[in-house]
């Protein structure tokens, strides 16, 4: 499972540096925070529904919770922007790579669910965070789109420390 979570990160952080080395425009971005946040949507349904972990349910909740919120917040203001999402090859990566990831998470059981699950999400944030920093507030043009990713950044650092502390409260049972 361990290569499935390897490859997952590989994808992503290659859709991530296409992006960066192009520059991204921002109907790309709103595309990008689309997906990335509907990733983790589905991943966190699944583990919500199939976690063994009390723990790991929690943090897959939350995770549906916080980026349906997100992708609202996206949703109103390139509807108040009149900013079509623009499908590209970065947001096409991500889609593939939370596809992989959700088909991977269902031949597992129990507490190797649980691991990969949580392993997968520590990765993703970090690369999340690393696409939102490096690639995404600094291409975006409009103030709206640049001020929605600095507002929602601290929630990605917030669920990547949640995620890490699962993690290693998992480590040690």
């Amino acid at each position: 499972m361990n290569s499935v979570i390897v490859l997952a990160a590989a994808v992503f952080a290659a859709g991530m540096g296409t992006a960066s080395a192009q520059s991204v425009t921002d109907p790309q971005i709103a595309a990008i925070v689309v997906t990335a946040n509907q990733v983790d949507i589905d991943a966190g349904k699944l583990a919500a529904s199939r976690a063994t972990s009390p723990e790991v349910k929690k943090f897959a909740s939350q995770m549906v919770t916080d980026h349906t919120g997100v992708n609202k917040q996206a949703t109103d203001l390139v509807t108040r922007l009149k900013v079509k999402p623009e499908d590209n090859a970065t947001a096409q990566s991500i889609k593939k790579g939370g596809d992989e990831n959700v088909a991977a998470l269902k031949g597992l059981k129990g507490a190797a669910f649980d691991k990969a699950y949580i392993d997968h999400e520590v990765a993703y944030h970090q690369q999340v965070l690393d696409a939102v920093d490096k690639t995404l507030i600094p291409s975006a043009q409009n103030e709206d789109l640049k001020a929605l990713l600095v507002k929602v950044r601290p929630a990605f650092v917030a669920h990547l420390e949640h995620a890490k502390h699962v993690q290693s409260s998992m480590g040690s049972k």
